[in-house]
């Protein structure tokens, strides 16, 4: 017998594992990395080869901040298309989205996203921690690439 407490058990299983296979970190491992995560932001280090796409995956709002030139389409979860022109160093600011990329150009593309949660809406600047050294490290790291 099917009990209602196990079709709420099934649901909420796979309300989370369709949360989860959002996650670009999860969905495209290949283009997507985990550099650092907290309750206040998630910051991913972007990488498309030439001609490569993915899949349909989600992402919190943020900043994107372009290491290398790149031409992309993303194409939302209504199949509306938008070509983006990425140049090295701009950072450009994304509502929370869904959508698939496609990399259009001949030469890799490379950027970092950094993922606002919803929690750091209602923390003061006062209240956020001081960057950790790995975290100072990666910005070194991002800030020196754009700079060549």
């Amino acid at each position: 017998m099917f009990s209602k407490l196990s079709a709420v058990t099934l649901g909420l299983c796979v309300a989370v594992s369709f949360a989860l296979a959002q996650d670009p970190t999860k969905v495209e491992p290949t283009h997507y990395k985990l550099d650092f995560e907290n309750d206040h932001v998630q910051v991913v280090s972007v990488h498309y080869g030439p001609h490569e796409k993915s899949q349909m995956h989600q992402h919190p709002g943020g900043v994107v901040v372009t290491i290398t030139e790149g031409h992309l389409r993303f194409t939302d979860e209504r199949g509306v298309t938008r070509e983006v022109f990425a140049k090295p160093g701009e950072a450009r600011w994304f509502p929370a989205l869904r959508h698939k990329v496609e990399n259009l150009g001949d030469t890799p593309y490379n950027a970092v996203y950094i993922g606002i949660k919803s929690a750091a809406r209602n923390v003061s600047q006062a209240n956020l921690p001081a960057a950790d050294e790995r975290m100072q490290r990666i910005l070194a790291a991002v800030l020196a690439s754009v700079q060549r």
